[in-house]
């Protein structure tokens, strides 16, 4: 069973109202004025088994903020549920959520502790919770909104190469372990876009998640996505360059939908456009390819 499939079968369950039918990266709860969120990382999924404890912490985090960010929230206090292991790793993960707590300023609400077995890979869980906005959700574009993306994409893919034991600038690793949610941002583009959501599987993946959940097709230029010189110099601006970005994931940075006359307030890229029809159509500098097999990642 693939993500897809379980999230398919969660659907034909009682849903809550403010669920938004699975389909989006938070709930919203209409008569208390929060988003919420929560997201799971695992060792040897989501983080190396030998990344520094600080940065799995800050990762953990960041991550679900993240998502905070996609809706426009301001960040109010995250719960915690940790599995007790090694004294010294746990005593650096403390360092490190201490770290991003203050740089991200929200505070611990709670969570809870539980003890893992000798061997058995951390799991480790966050739940975020943003004061409300308006909230724009994963599929509110309209046909001929634009789509445009903040900051830079493919750098903490590159990053994950270097943390596997590759060479490599140091800030690419930093975009890896140490991402910096999108907050401020998130809040100027919550009250403007259409429809708004954080990068994390990928540019591609997400790009197409975002039209699916629109009910229309998107285009997207290759030449356009925004590469960062740290990226261009170790990895390059081939084709299959910009591909390894646009597919890579962990980038957290804000993907959104406006009028097609718009222009943000914020510093954004403008990647492409939502169209009648269906998934992903790619092209680069005007001339059409055929889009990867794999748009992203998926579990």
């Amino acid at each position: 069973m693939t993500e897809a499939d379980f999230l398919a079968a969660l659907r034909t369950l009682p849903l809550h109202p403010a669920a938004r039918g699975l389909r989006d990266d938070t709930a919203r709860l209409v008569h208390a004025p929060l988003v919420v969120t929560t997201d799971t990382l695992v060792e040897g999924v989501h983080f190396l088994p030998h990344d520094p404890p600080q940065d799995v912490a800050w990762k953990l985090v960041a991550t679900n903020l993240s998502d905070i960010a996609g809706k426009g929230a301001k960040p109010d206090g995250i719960l915690l549920n940790y599995p007790l292991s090694d004294d010294a790793w746990d005593r650096a993960f403390l360092h490190g959520l201490a770290e991003v707590l203050a740089a991200c300023g929200t505070a611990l609400l709670g969570g809870d502790t539980v003890r893992l077995p000798a061997g058995a890979p951390r799991i480790l869980t966050v739940t975020a919770f943003g004061c409300d906005t308006p909230a724009p959700p994963r599929g509110g574009a309209g046909e001929n909104d634009a789509l445009w993306v903040t900051g830079t994409i493919g750098d903490a893919g590159a990053g994950l190469a270097i943390a596997r034991g590759g060479d490599g600038p140091p800030e690419l690793l930093a975009r890896y372990r140490r991402p910096a949610p999108r907050l401020a941002e998130g809040r100027v583009l919550s009250r403007i876009a259409h429809a708004m959501m954080d990068v994390s599987d990928g540019l591609l993946i997400d790009a197409h998640r975002m039209a699916a959940a629109s009910g229309l097709a998107v285009i997207l230029d290759l030449s356009a996505v925004p590469l960062s010189t740290a990226y261009r110099a170790h990895v390059g601006e081939t084709r299959a360059a910009r591909l390894a970005a646009a597919t890579a994931g962990d980038d957290y940075e804000l993907l959104f939908a406006m009028p097609a006359n718009a222009v943000p307030p914020v510093p954004a890229t403008h990647l492409g456009r939502f169209a009648r029809g269906a998934g992903l159509r790619l092209h680069e500098g005007g001339e059409p390819i055929d889009p990867p097999e794999h748009l992203g990642f998926q579990h």
